[in-house]
């Protein structure tokens, strides 16, 4: 069987182009316009930063991403629903992938996040009662006070030269200096119920890596300095990139993710013509490129606020879950995160629609996405000489051992 980057889902991911002047027809403009086009559906198109300190903040705007249809729905479909295990881009340097993460901050939703230092929220008390939260938290909740406010998700980076103590947190330095002992947090709690982008995720130190794939895997860490102890909730999603010349992933590593996109320069002239003017615009004046697409960078973010608040609704129908299952299943994939990653993002794609149910046709745009990059010929070849050794061992067991 032909790798799955191979098999054609007959969506036309890039915008058409006119073939006479090759001028684009149409730009994407909102959430639902990019779910008409990678559907295939053809309607009327709808016309409609964090506090840096110092630094102001102004990032490339979403919107104003030249093509790259493939990688823009996975980012949009990855913020919608936590639940894929987040998003995997490879591709060589200068083709969007870090400008793209990195512009997503202005359609990020908002939730509610824990105004306590260890992260505390009502949840927790009706899950594990006033044992499961910090002591401080117990007593605002007996008073009736609030443990968490309306906040947007944010987009935290880590690092390449991020050390392990930076990572998971350690000793405060400057309580030290008081000659007192007290933890500081890490990068992964503070990318709780965020999104943790990983830039050349490929050339993380192993101890890095292992520690951010277990919280991942958990939803919180323990982090031990002599006496003291803490743990801290480490709900992310997580989006890594990489430039394959610059070496491989982990198997392990690369299981985690959830959708997979290998992001290819633009092959259209006129695209990348539009690319060129787009970033002199916006090195000569940010705030005029963000202005130009701002009304389109407002309707996204509604629509995916919109897309996370039906999600919940959304059902997969059983004989779709058969043809997913089925799918997978001819591919010869093992890991069961091939069936959560698949189905998940049919369950987001299907709510970036404002559709409460899940169809063949969610699960054909998907699904290149979702298990490309996931089946192992070592592990084929591994199966095939250990049945083979089985079977080798079945028939002398059966000529020796009689009865």
């Amino acid at each position: 069987m032909e790798d799955f980057k191979d098999i054609d889902t007959n969506l036309p991911l890039k915008p058409e182009t006119d073939p006479d002047s090759g001028v684009l027809k149409a730009q994407v403009r909102s959430l639902r316009e990019l779910i008409d086009l990678t559907s295939g559906r053809s309607t009327p198109r709808e016309d409609v930063e964090e506090d840096s300190g110092l630094a102001e903040l102004l990032p490339f705007p979403f919107m104003a991403v030249v093509g790259q249809m493939e990688m823009k729905l996975a980012l949009l479909l990855a913020v919608i629903n936590p639940n894929i295990g987040g998003l995997f881009l490879s591709g060589p340097r200068g083709v969007g992938k870090t400008t793209a993460v990195r512009s997503l901050i202005e359609l990020l939703p908002e939730i509610q996040r824990s105004a306590c230092y260890y992260g505390c929220m009502e949840e927790d008390v009706e899950s594990g009662g006033l044992d499961a939260i910090c002591p401080d938290c117990a007593k605002k909740y007996g008073e009736g006070k609030p443990l968490s406010k309306l906040d947007r998700v944010r987009l935290v980076e880590l690092p390449l030269n991020s050390k392990l103590d930076d990572v998971i947190g350690g000793l405060d330095e400057r309580a030290l200096v008081q000659e007192r002992l007290r933890l500081k947090r890490g990068l992964l709690s503070q990318a709780d119920q965020n999104v943790l982008y990983i830039d050349e995720v490929n050339l993380l130190a192993d101890e890095i890596t292992d520690s951010i794939l277990d919280a991942a895997a958990q939803g919180s860490y323990t982090i031990r300095r002599g006496p003291n102890a803490a743990t801290y909730k480490a709900r992310f999603t997580i989006i890594g990139s990489m430039n394959p010349e610059e070496g491989y992933l982990r198997p392990q590593i690369m299981d985690r993710f959830g959708l997979r996109v290998i992001v290819k320069g633009l092959e259209n002239p006129v695209e990348r013509r539009e690319v060129y003017q787009r970033v002199k615009s916006y090195r000569k004046n940010p705030r005029t490129l963000i202005a130009q697409f701002a009304n389109e960078t407002e309707i996204a973010s509604k629509e995916i606020q919109a897309a996370r608040l039906l999600l919940p609704q959304v059902e997969l129908p059983e004989p779709v879950t058969q043809a997913g299952i089925e799918l997978i299943r001819a591919l010869q994939i093992d890991s069961s995160r091939a069936e959560i990653t698949l189905f998940e993002a049919a369950r987001a794609y299907a709510a970036a629609d404002n559709r409460t149910t899940v169809g063949m046709d969610d699960i054909r745009v998907v699904a290149p996405m979702a298990l490309r990059l996931r089946r192992s010929e070592f592990m084929t070849r591994y199966f095939e000489e250990r049945a083979q050794e089985d079977n080798e061992l079945t028939k002398l067991i059966g000529s020796i051992l009689k009865n």
